[in-house]
């Protein structure tokens, strides 16, 4: 075992439902329009899984694209680590149902949660399982079905979020990046700024909540707008000067709000050609949103200029959490 070997991004993958709710649609639902919407977000459609299905069986679909990237079997695979907090069932984990679905028997398989910043978490655990020797390869997936617990009679939440899949095999023999270092971070002082309020031990399901609609996702717009514009600052600066020796060739960040990556990659100084952006097209998928522009960046070739450069990855979410990824790609 080599406590110090390195480890890296082997192969990702991603999947997204087909069905689109566009803008015009939530203008049918809820008092909004396509207008107020694009403006103060910058997304325009976000996708919706189909009826029955479950954030398990879009994580199986990534996580083959991963596999089929990386030029593994299922078999291969010596971990699961899955970032959730919209999975299949309270317990078991998403993560077990991955492992079945595969058909990988007997291997480690546990969610995380850590709501947008979940695949941040997600990684940097399995980077640890992969540098100590514990394992070779481990799968990584990140995925939720918001649309599951979206409160759609609440236009200030409703218009955010959408549903999808990412997945990396991360690994000791990789052929894309090097995952050079993580940071995470939690400030439970403002666990109540995203919440599900019921649902849990500390406010079990009833009938009034059910009617008080509480067993679906509650934000506080502005607090959430002032943290992740701090927070993605903060984590690109951090990054940058622990790795000063690469220059800054890319940004993914997660994708909360247009707005709060414009104003954030503004206050940086960054080149926006730079920073992926999907929110479009796509919505806040949460832990999914990463590994999903990541998957697609890669494909596209938008990483392809930042070879041996520094490429960032930086979420913030519930609970509060945020934290970063730096690779040398």
């Amino acid at each position: 075992m080599n406590p110090c070997r390195p480890v890296g991004i082997r192969g990702s993958g991603s999947y997204l439902p087909e069905k689109a709710l566009t803008n015009d649609d939530l203008a049918k639902m809820v008092d909004t329009s396509d207008e107020w919407i694009t403006s103060r977000t910058g997304i325009r459609q976000r996708r919706i899984a189909a009826p029955g299905e479950t954030s398990s069986d879009m994580a199986v679909v990534a996580a083959k694209r991963a596999l089929e990237s990386a030029k593994l079997e299922p078999k291969d695979v010596g971990m699961i680590v899955c970032g959730t907090v919209s999975g299949d069932f309270i317990f078991p984990s998403t993560a077990c149902l991955i492992q079945k679905k595969l058909g990988i028997p007997q291997v480690g398989a546990f969610d995380v949660s850590a709501a947008c910043s979940g695949f941040m978490y997600a990684l940097t655990t399995a980077k640890q399982f992969v540098q100590s020797g514990t394992v070779d390869n481990v799968l990584v997936v990140g995925v939720e079905t918001l649309s599951r617990i979206t409160d759609y009679t609440d236009r200030g939440s409703c218009i955010l979020f959408g549903d999808g899949a990412g997945a990396m095999v991360v690994s000791s023999q990789f052929e894309h990046g090097e995952l050079l270092s993580t940071e995470l971070h939690a400030e439970g002082e403002g666990y109540d700024v995203i919440i599900i309020p019921a649902g849990g031990t500390a406010c079990p399901s009833t009938p009034e909540t059910l009617a008080a609609r509480k067993q679906f996702m509650s934000l506080r717009g502005r607090e959430v707008y002032k943290f992740a514009v701090s927070k993605f600052v903060d984590l690109i600066q951090d990054a940058r000067e622990r790795h000063s020796d690469l220059p800054l060739g890319y940004v993914i960040p997660h994708q909360v709000n247009l707005r709060i990556i414009e104003s954030a990659v503004e206050r940086l100084g960054l080149d926006p050609a730079n920073v992926h952006v999907n929110i479009d097209r796509y919505g806040n998928t949460s832990a999914a949103s990463i590994p999903i522009a990541f998957d697609e960046a890669r494909r596209t070739g938008k990483l392809d200029s930042a070879a041996g450069q520094l490429v960032l990855m930086c979420a913030f979410g519930a609970g509060l959490t945020w934290g970063s990824v730096a690779i040398k790609w």
